[in-house]
């Protein structure tokens, strides 16, 4: 399955350890995907093979609120 481009607007992040908590969950979900979050407007921009419902899931496992 060919990776694909999704952004998701997540509530809850206020630190680099927030970013970096995010990012772990999406990479042990997807070790491939690449993983960009700007802390300031909330939004996460997701390369990966995995459906959108389950990168949902794994980002809210790691305590954040996914909107949308």
């Amino acid at each position: 399955m060919n990776p694909s481009s999704q952004n998701f607007q997540v509530q809850g992040m206020s630190c680099q350890h927030c970013v970096r908590s995010v990012e772990d969950a999406i990479q042990g979900l997807d070790a491939q995907a690449r993983v960009q979050v700007d802390l300031s407007t909330g939004r996460v921009d997701v390369q990966s093979s995995q459906p959108r419902e389950a990168l949902a899931a794994a980002i809210a496992e790691a305590g954040y609120t996914v909107q949308g």
